[in-house]
């Protein structure tokens, strides 16, 4: 049996604002380990025998990011499927189905979100072993968490009778939904509950064929995306039209819910979807100080107990408080008790309705050449730190309403202005009028910083039309 881990980085993540944005979720973060979440899920189902190199589905506007995370951990994956909009679980694992069948029409899929915990590996790896074995007689498989706790922010999977010729394996009686605290008490005591932890084991062909039974509309159209499909230098972007007409739905309620052919797999692993700022509170404990507090960056406390503070570029200072929530970021403050931290999907309904832009990204935004930062703004201009990485280049690009001044701070230039193409050292500068085609080049061995001035009348990043892009976003 060969099984390909198929990681789904998907989702905006919310629940962690301010640290997670649409720009660069929770999955695309260090929150548990020096490692992004992305990137211990791929490690994590790196290296077993019976295991294949990971595909990975993302959105479009993260593939960059996604593809420079895998490089960092020298991993390079069996593709990237880029999504133009996101569809839920189900048509994403079955756009990423009908990409295995081609390859290998007996793949078996271990379909794996990129922001789970998951502590304890070798029962992770006994429970998938346990579930393959039920995938080989035609089963799909999910795993079921073993509670550990009345958890109201996960749904449940109610077991029924053991699988015929299994210990391991139970048939699902029932998905039932996120419970309050007295019914998810009664699901603990009751010992026939688990978790839903949205992890699955089944055969690619299996998965395709109960979709296209009870969801046929999901499955043509993940059909078309991937037929019509086409490589964009390392990727595989997804058909947009047929992607976009599917209709969005998860796999339990497209699938699981519906086939006679599920099961679930008990495993006690140490898991946690990370899911609120409390889970990660909870996750963090084994670094815990010996109040129950978990601090990273630059933090004070005194008199603080079982409290999560993380800075990120200040002094945080907390005194004589706890259970609470403190995470700073360069543009916004979150501070909330601990039993309140799902209600932070709330601020970001807010940002959005009042057409902020704090849920959308940070003032440092990643790009595939490397990052900016914004540094001060005010009536017709702003200030940004650049840094480019070595022997990466900006877009050919001109700008109708701003005017730039780009001073080397270190590292070498090449900057192209109109017909003329120069090179600048640290201290030297240069002026990009307006109207002007340009680009900044680094040629050198070393990132490249340097620090841009912007005026005009109209400083907005959609004032960017490119001629040329070796990242073909032109």
């Amino acid at each position: 049996m060969k099984i390909y881990p198929v990681i789904l980085s998907g989702g905006a993540g919310t629940r962690l604002w301010p640290l997670s944005r649409a720009v660069l979720p929770k999955q695309l973060l260090p929150l548990v380990t020096d490692k992004t979440m992305l990137q211990d899920t791929v490690l994590r189902v790196t290296g077993w025998p019976d295991l294949m190199t990971p595909l990975v589905v993302c959105g479009n506007e993260h593939r960059f990011l996604v593809a420079e995370q895998l490089r960092e951990i020298d991993v390079k994956p069996l593709g990237i499927l880029l999504e133009h909009v996101g569809r839920n679980t189900a048509p994403a694992v079955a756009a990423a189905a009908q990409y295995l069948v081609a390859i290998d029409p007996d793949a078996v899929m271990l379909v794996l979100p990129a922001d789970h915990v998951i502590e304890n590996q070798p029962a992770f790896a006994a429970a998938v072993a346990s579930a393959a074995k039920l995938v080989a007689g035609g089963a799909l498989a999910t795993f079921g968490i073993v509670p550990q706790g009345p958890e109201t922010g996960y749904g449940y999977i109610r077991r029924g009778a053991h699988v015929a010729g299994s210990e391991e394996g139970f048939q699902v009686d029932r998905f039932v939904e996120k419970p309050d605290r007295a019914t998810a008490q009664g699901f603990v005591d009751d010992g026939r509950y688990y978790w839903n932890s949205g992890m699955f084991l089944f055969s690619a062909r299996a998965y395709l064929d109960e979709l296209a039974e009870f969801a046929p509309a999901i499955a043509a159209a993940a059909e078309a995306s991937v037929r019509l499909g086409y490589q964009d230098l390392d990727f595989c972007r997804l058909d947009e039209a047929s992607f976009t007409m599917c209709p969005s739905d998860s796999i339990d309620y497209a699938v699981m819910e519906r086939t006679a052919r599920a099961v679930v797999v008990p495993a006690d692993i140490g898991w946690s979807d990370v899911g609120s700022w409390s889970a990660l509170w909870q996750v963090q404990q084994a670094g815990a100080d010996a109040n129950g507090n978990v601090r990273r960056g630059d933090v004070y406390l005194d008199g603080v107990s079982n409290s999560l503070v993380r800075a990120s570029s200040r002094m945080v200072a907390v005194l004589g408080v706890q259970d609470l929530i403190v995470v700073e970021t360069n543009d916004a403050v979150l501070v909330a008790h601990k039993d309140q931290v799902q209600r932070v999907k709330q601020i970001v309904e807010h940002l959005q309705k009042t057409e902020r832009t704090e849920h959308l990204q940070h003032t440092k935004v990643y790009r595939p050449w490397g990052h900016y930062e914004g540094i001060d703004a005010g009536d017709r201009f702003q200030v940004k730190r650049i840094t480019v990485k070595p022997g990466e280049k900006l877009s050919l690009q001109m700008h109708h309403h701003r005017a730039e001044h780009w001073v080397v701070v270190s590292g070498t230039a090449r900057v192209t202005c109109g017909e003329k193409v120069s090179l600048l050292s640290e201290n030297e500068s240069t002026y990009i009028p307006i109207g002007m085609n340009h680009r900044l080049e680094n040629p050198g061995k070393l990132p490249l910083h340097i620090i841009e001035v912007q005026s005009g009348s109209y400083l907005g990043e959609d004032d960017i039309v490119r001629f040329e892009d070796i990242y073909q976003r032109a």
